[in-house]
């Protein structure tokens, strides 16, 4: 089977890899829960190559992302729910029928335009969705306040979403101060946790993701995006590694050579750098910022 430029080819490529008998032996045992790892990861390394300005980077990542859905695509319609041109017709039409202003009549222009066009829009198309669903003998849940926020984003960012959305009706502290209070309690319930004569994984687990949350809390009440806030850590933690990696080089050595002491010595001569001459750095971005160019929770 040659390349091309097509999609139906990917498409083509896709279903014999998920043939069974001739098919890949990996493809065959996939399935959606399986795959959506993968699907996440993906579209990681394409904002990654973004950021990074690697047009060929991004130019390959697209097409793992765009494998992802050929591979969701392919497994729906084995259980024939739906296929690739059914998802292709979806955002087709969700395009045109979100953008009055562009596709539609001198109307339909006009109407596009207007002030809360865009809200009615989503409106409408959640009534089609409800109705879609009744018909499938789907039921709907009653909305959540907090359903504004989809569990789709990192953790991190999600708490910090969570926290933003509960304080538009008053649930949230006044200042940062009782904030680090928390904090520190949560530091001692997991302390307490962690020092227990016979330690229980899953209530150390819950106070670690209490205390993060705590954290994420902290950060927007001093305006910093925790995600950046931690990405930068990040690029602090892989710049003073590599630090080590240099050293032990100069030495002539591996890392795993080296002893913790040399290794601690290396990371403190790179803590000492003047912070420029890092790679990949950046501001941290207010948290108000990034709450603006949001559409969750509005």
């Amino acid at each position: 089977m040659q390349p091309a430029r097509d999609i139906q080819r990917l498409i083509e490529i896709m279903a014999a890899l998920r043939t069974p008998g001739t098919g890949c032996p990996w493809d065959l045992e996939q399935d959606f829960g399986t795959i959506a790892p993968y699907t996440i990861e993906e579209a990681y390394e394409v904002a990654d190559a973004i950021a990074r300005g690697d047009m060929t980077d991004l130019r390959e990542e697209l097409g793992d992302l765009l494998l992802q859905v050929v591979y969701h695509a392919r497994i729906a319609e084995e259980d024939q729910a739906f296929v690739f041109a059914d998802v292709v017709e979806g955002i087709t039409a969700k395009m045109i029928r979100r953008h009055p202003h562009v596709f539609g009549d001198e109307d339909a222009r006009s109407a596009g335009m207007a002030k809360g066009a865009w809200e009615r829009i989503k409106q409408e198309e959640k009534r089609l969705r409800a109705e879609a669903r009744a018909a499938e003998g789907l039921g709907e849940e009653a909305p959540r306040f907090l359903d504004a926020v989809p569990p789709v984003f990192p953790a991190l960012t999600e708490a910090e979403k969570l926290q933003r959305k509960a304080s538009r009706v008053g649930f949230d502290w006044g200042a940062a101060g009782p904030v680090l209070d928390k904090i520190r309690e949560e530091v001692e319930e997991l302390a307490d946790e962690v020092d227990a004569e016979q330690r229980d994984r899953e209530r150390i687990a819950d106070e670690i993701g209490d205390m993060i949350f705590a954290l994420a809390n902290l950060a927007r009440h001093l305006d910093i995006d925790p995600e950046e806030a931690l990405k930068r850590t990040n690029r602090k933690f892989r710049r003073r590694f590599a630090a080590i990696e240099d050293t032990a080089a100069a030495q002539g050595v591996t890392l795993d050579a080296m002893t913790l002491e040399e290794m601690e010595a290396a990371w403190q001569a790179a803590k000492r750098l003047p912070e420029e001459t890092s790679t990949g750095t950046a501001p941290a971005v207010p948290a108000s910022e990034a709450a603006a160019s949001e559409s969750v929770g509005s």
